[in-house]
């Protein structure tokens, strides 16, 4: 997991950095590049709104920032970057 020590003052200037990681059994490949669309889920039928991931990234996006996620068997790193000015 990165953190702000690994990161040049240069950038911390310019974006905050926010890294999210679980210790789960990773996002499948067949699915990696449908997790941001609205109400997709891996959840039964009823359980949930299946806007969360959506949403956030949406609203990440409005906000000129960056989502990006890597994931393994071991789990995934997400990391969001929002600009500061």
């Amino acid at each position: 997991m990165r953190s702000s020590k690994n990161i040049p003052d240069t950038e911390l200037r310019k974006e905050h950095i926010s890294i999210i990681q679980d210790n789960s059994s990773g996002i499948s490949a067949s699915i990696k590049e449908k997790i941001f669309q609205p109400f997709f889920t891996t959840k039964p039928t009823g359980s949930g709104t299946r806007l969360g991931l959506s949403l956030s990234y949406d609203i990440i996006k409005a906000h000129c920032g960056t989502t990006q996620f890597e994931s393994t068997q071991e789990g995934t790193l997400f990391t969001i970057a929002l600009p500061l000015s």
